[in-house]
């Protein structure tokens, strides 16, 4: 049964990694779809830029890992019968629970929103991974395409 634990500890890990796997939405980052796709490039200047946080939504992977980690932990190691199912399954909650937050700690990261007068007039807002330093006032491009739109220098 410890064996067989360490191979879900193993799988919880290798799951909640995988949820980071989702498209770039950095400046200098593209997906296989993405490249040698033509963009719609324009022209203009950056209003203001904020600092945000990018969270994916969550996936499951990190509630149903914990899940069953939690449920085999406890009922393998507390009591024996309905006290073993009864602890399984209050393991099954309160793992599902932790590795749903896990996911949700793992997959946050920096980003920035940038607010851009382009060159038409008209005022666009974009947010992405904070990889570049953009400041008010810098002269960018924006690119539009494949489902995409990214600020940079």
């Amino acid at each position: 049964m410890r064996h067989f634990a360490g191979i879900l500890i193993g799988s919880l890990f290798a799951s909640i990694a995988l949820t980071g796997c989702d498209t770039p939405t950095s400046a200098n980052s593209f997906t296989p779809a993405q490249a040698q796709q033509a963009q719609v490039v324009e022209t203009g200047v950056i209003e203001t830029v904020r600092p945000v946080t990018i969270q994916p939504g969550p996936t499951g992977v990190g509630a149903v890992s914990g899940a069953a980690l939690g449920g085999i932990a406890a009922g393998s190691t507390i009591g024996r019968g309905n006290g073993a199912v009864a602890a399984g399954v209050g393991g099954a909650v309160l793992g599902g629970l932790a590795g749903n937050a896990v996911e949700a700690r793992v997959t946050r990261r920096a980003g920035v929103e940038i607010g851009v007068r382009l060159d038409s007039g008209q005022l666009i807002s974009v947010t992405q991974d904070a990889d570049q330093q953009l400041f008010p006032g810098d002269a960018v491009r924006v690119l539009f395409g494949h489902n995409a739109v990214r600020v940079t220098r």
